[in-house]
């Protein structure tokens, strides 16, 4: 790997397993898709070799096709199962874990074209959507009525497939949860062509296993997801913001569990260090309050009225200053408030554009981020990587990003997996898992084994053989 944006891209990895879609192949997929719909020039596939994954080289596939509907999807599955051929799922590619990359070649199944919203359902509040829906797109559709999508991942341009095959989360998590508590019904397609359909428009369901839940942050490896049900709320109104600065990470980590036993919940809540903070500071050319400070929390709050959201905050400023705050800032304008949104939402790409860098999404209990994020310091100093630590406060999610700043590119080759691995270890002791948002995909397989044994393992290798007897879908991604 290099580190310019400049690869050399792999065609495929050759596997004896798969074979690859020849001319007869690509003719009978013309048939089906139709032949504006089907790719295999190189300068025409180029953009289908790789997501946003940091430092992933790209994989070319053979042949990248665009289904229109649910059926279309079924015929191409059914003539690649039966030859033996890979196919990876993708929507916007904006992943972060490689779940899109085709790393054995074969069919880039992109569902681009699958981006109707198929129902607003105000009276049971819910929505059906295909899998090529963008989330702003559903967002923007749902809130004209009146309704609300809560979830808030960082890429709102990535379409609700992938965010159900991944499980994305987001800031508004510590409220509403993740994509799992959000979808009520899934129309998939596994391996074989057979079309399938899981839960509906019902809020509670105890009949049989739970195919749906299974098939959300499966990464496209059980099934092409192909239409959603999604659960709505209620837009609350008022949406406030308030901005905590700290002497200390410990003390701003100890004040959440206080807050989070206040009667009422926040939408949101943040943690950030004074890293991050210069560096945004430096991408945007704008200053933050109190930045000089070590340590931030970052709390938003959703209400009925403006009135009752501050209501809320002076409880909660008295349970921050009780733990160290220096100040306890809710905005007076609502510019002072687009700015501070605008600011969290600038984190990562102020770090692309700040060095090279590698990304960490872990898990780990709430009690517990303080002192995981002193033991990554640790681990950064003991390789000279520096590492830049900011997250979800509320649901222990820390995002990680070490950084090839004041360090050669051979010693980040040699020295960065050893720094991931000490990483992911502490991770897991501390009760977490590796990852909490982004998935698995091809990035993280390697450390699947730190969080599960062998048996773990192996049960998951024999739900994919149920569903996928050919290991057909999305090889190569959660594990071999």
């Amino acid at each position: 790997m290099v580190f310019n944006g400049k690869y050399k891209a792999v065609v495929s990895n050759m596997n004896s397993n798969y074979n690859k879609p020849d001319s007869t192949i690509i003719n009978e997929l013309k048939k089906i898709v139709g032949s504006r719909y089907v790719l295999s020039d190189e300068c025409d596939i180029q953009g289908y070799s790789s997501d946003e994954t940091p430092f992933q080289k790209p994989y070319y596939p053979e042949v990248v096709i665009k289904p229109g509907d649910t059926n279309t999807i079924s015929r191409v599955l059914k003539l690649a199962n039966n030859n033996k051929i890979p196919v990876v799922p993708r929507g916007s590619g904006t992943g972060l874990s490689g779940g899109a990359i085709p790393v054995y070649g074969g069919i880039v199944l992109s569902l681009e074209r699958m981006n109707r919203i198929l129902e607003i359902d105000e009276n049971n509040m819910t929505a059906e959507v295909e899998c090529g829906v963008k989330l702003t797109d559903l967002c923007t559709e749902v809130e004209k009525r009146g309704l609300y999508y809560p979830l808030h991942p960082g890429e709102i341009s990535a379409t609700l497939g992938g965010n159900v095959a991944t499980n994305a989360g987001g800031m508004n998590a510590v409220k509403y949860g993740v994509t799992r508590q959000h979808v009520i019904g899934i129309e998939a397609v596994l391996a074989s062509g057979k079309i399938i359909k899981c839960g509906g428009k019902f809020v509670k369901v105890a009949t049989g296993y739970d195919l749906t839940q299974l098939l959300i942050g499966s990464e496209g490896t059980l099934g092409v997801i192909t239409k959603i049900i999604l659960k709505l709320s209620a837009k609350l109104p008022a949406r406030e913001i308030l901005y905590a600065p700290f002497n200390d990470l410990q003390s701003a980590i100890d004040a959440v569990p206080e807050i989070l036993k206040l009667k009422k919940y926040p939408t949101g809540l943040e943690f950030i260090e004074k890293d991050i903070i210069d560096i945004v500071e430096k991408y945007t050319g704008k200053k933050i309050p109190y930045h000089e400070y070590a340590a931030f929390l970052m709390i938003i709050m959703e209400g009925e009225t403006q009135e009752e959201v501050l209501a809320y905050f002076a409880s909660v400023e008295e349970i921050l200053l009780k733990h160290g705050a220096v100040a306890a800032l809710v905005p007076n304008s609502e510019g002072a408030k687009r700015r501070l949104f605008d600011f969290r939402e600038k984190f990562y790409p102020a770090i692309k554009n700040y060095a090279p860098m590698e990304l960490i999404d872990i898990v780990v209990p709430r009690s517990m981020i303080a002192r995981f994020v002193d033991r990554v310091k640790e681990i950064s100093g003991k390789y000279g990587i520096p590492v830049i630590a900011y997250g979800h406060a509320g649901d222990g999610n820390v995002h990680l990003h070490p950084i090839m700043k004041g360090i050669s590119e051979s010693e980040w080759h040699t020295k960065l997996p050893l720094l991931l691995k000490e990483i992911y270890l502490v991770g897991v002791s501390l009760g977490g898992a590796i990852s909490g948002e982004h998935g698995i995909g091809l990035v993280k397989k390697d450390y699947l084994p730190l969080q599960f044994d062998r048996s773990q393992i192996d049960l998951l290798r024999r739900v994919k053989k149920a569903f996928d007897p050919n290991r057909i879908l999305n090889p190569g991604k959660i594990f071999d």
